[in-house]
């Protein structure tokens, strides 16, 4: 890893991150639903705005939140509820945004999609090594979405390029520090 910059940066981000859930999580640990409902909004960026659930402009019931995320209705009014009263958390839950992952569009859109398997999710530098590998070779990252580890069972990072990615390039990539596999579709 030569930037270490980017992978400073990287790291800082996501301690960030752990350090605030686990400020946060003691309001959900009691009521198992409550916090499967609250990791799932950050997951989907779902916010709460005056009294309602928000993705972006559109208003979500609580009735279809229960039913996507398999938890009874009453616990998804009980989580706005806490989110509401607690100002630590409405000033977080306030600002959560969902996000485009290209994922499933770049193929269509003749773009190369990398999906990394991390040896420890954990680790910093894994995507800033693959992005120094890829813009080395003169590609460009459209987008890069990584996967939260206390949140996703088996996480992954995955990196939308500007063209597909040559075979060559592979195994650079699984040779990269941190990187368990790579697949490339």
């Amino acid at each position: 890893m030569k930037n270490t910059q980017d992978k400073g940066y990287l790291y800082s981000t996501n301690v960030q991150f752990c350090t605030m859930w686990k400020q946060i999580e003691h309001y959900f640990n009691a009521y198992p639903q409550r916090k499967k409902i609250a990791q799932k909004m950050m997951e989907y960026g779902i916010q709460i705005h005056n009294n309602s659930f928000r993705c972006g402009l559109i208003e979500l019931s609580d009735s279809k939140i229960a039913r996507a995320f398999q938890v009874d209705r009453r616990a998804v009014t009980a989580t706005r509820d806490v989110i509401k009263k607690e100002p630590e958390l409405l000033k977080i839950f306030s600002n959560l945004t969902p996000t485009c992952h290209l994922k499933d569009v770049a193929p269509h859109m003749h773009w190369g999609v990398i999906e990394i398997i991390p040896v420890d999710p954990s680790m910093p530098g894994i995507l800033a090594e693959v992005a120094t590998i890829i813009a080395s070779n003169n590609i460009s990252i459209r987008q890069a979405i990584v996967d939260d580890f206390e949140f996703t069972e088996e996480p992954r990072v995955f990196i939308i390029t500007e063209k597909q990615i040559p075979g060559t390039l592979l195994t650079t990539i699984r040779n990269a520090k941190g990187v368990k596999a790579v697949l490339i579709y």
